[in-house]
């Protein structure tokens, strides 16, 4: 009689190794380097080979040891690990980017100066190394945060009410129907087209057709962020359990404090991320603010009365104008420091909305 062995292979018992993913990952960027070598290496190549050889050769391992099914189903598997893997790429080069050319412009004098008085012949000594880099984004840092903190004041009990009287108390009727076909056609407003309309609006309502200011520009970011809210705050007040309302009913509650103490308590966690999603989806506007605020150089404090800057256009002025066009390389130093404080922004605001859904949520356990 033949002894059997007390431990087999698990190659030879037919199933993959758990290391194998990795290891044909590991296989395959060094395969991919090695191809996009050979018509001149770029990260872009690199990227597409190795990702269509992990495609590729992941399932035809799989197949090859554990069966033909188990083969077409790592063909699914793989697909969704290799996309992953590429969606990432343009992400992390973004972040590497404005990484690298940004850090080097940052400072204690960039982040608590303006642009005010700063002239070519001072970008000219800076590029011949005669002086420092004068001038800053603390205008602009202030004239975004006061825009876009008016624009969430105006978006947020806009959007939310409109989500309550679609979900709570609109099913089915003409208007709540009209209000849904508004909101989706405001989805695809271009933001110029919100920009022109709060131009126009204020002109119409003033009579100073450049009547420009903080104000008009939170009109105009207002106008996209609020489909953004009413979508987000309305799915998530809808996933709400019914028996829920039901049981506050059964108690005597009257509906509309059963929506301030029961809905809107259980899905505030899911309408903070929608509103730091909006807030995120207008930081970073251009053309609107252009149109409705202008530019300046120097700080304004007051929303409501003269031009303001913001870290948008101020990135944009010192793209498409240098302060001196001999010395572009200085104004293009400050623009990447500046996206790198306005990704910053973004982040910080997306940290303080999961702290406030984290707050406000409701407490579960015993």
């Amino acid at each position: 009689m033949t002894a059997t062995p007390a431990h087999t292979s698990r190659l030879t018992s037919g199933q993959a190794p758990k290391w194998l993913p990795l290891a044909i990952l590991a296989v395959s960027l060094i395969l991919g380097a090695a191809a996009s070598a050979l018509i001149g290496f770029s990260i872009a190549t690199f990227a597409l080979f190795s990702g269509l050889i992990f495609i590729v050769a992941g399932p035809l391992i799989v197949g090859a040891i554990e069966g033909r099914r188990k083969g077409a189903d790592a063909l699914a598997r793989y697909m969704v690990y290799g996309t992953f893997l590429i969606a990432l790429i343009p992400l992390v080069s973004v972040l590497y980017t404005v990484l690298a050319r940004g850090v080097p412009g940052l400072s204690g004098d960039f982040l608590m100066n303006s642009m005010k008085g700063v002239t070519g012949v001072h970008d000219n000594a800076a590029a011949s190394g005669e002086g420092n880099v004068l001038g800053g984004i603390y205008h602009a840092i202030i004239g975004t945060l006061e825009i876009t903190l008016l624009a969430t004041l105006i978006s947020v009990p806009i959007g939310l009410l409109t989500a309550i009287y679609l979900v709570e108390y609109g099913e089915g009727k003409w208007l709540a129907k009209a209000i849904t076909f508004f909101v989706d056609v405001m989805t695809g407003i271009p933001s110029i087209v919100a920009g022109l309309f709060a131009a126009s609006f204020f002109a119409l309502v003033t009579g100073n057709p450049m009547n420009r200011m903080g104000l008009v520009a939170a009109v105009a970011l207002s106008v996209l962020m609020i489909p953004t809210v009413v979508r987000n705050a309305e799915e998530m007040l809808r996933i709400v359990p019914n028996e829920l309302r039901e049981a506050s009913y059964a108690l005597g509650v009257r509906k509309w404090r059963t929506i301030t103490k029961v809905v809107i308590p259980t899905a505030i966690s899911g309408i903070a991320s929608g509103v730091t999603l909006a807030i995120a989806r207008v930081i970073g506007e251009t053309a609107p603010i252009l149109v409705t605020a202008g530019f300046v150089t120097s700080i304004n404090w007051n929303a409501f009365s003269g031009w303001m800057a913001t870290l948008p256009t101020y990135i944009y002025y010192q793209i498409m104008t240098p302060t001196s066009p001999t010395a572009a390389a200085v104004s293009e130093t400050r623009a990447w420091a500046a996206a790198l404080i306005l990704i910053l922004i973004v982040m910080v605001l997306n940290l303080i909305a999961r702290a406030i859904a984290k707050i406000f949520a409701p407490k579960t356990g015993r």
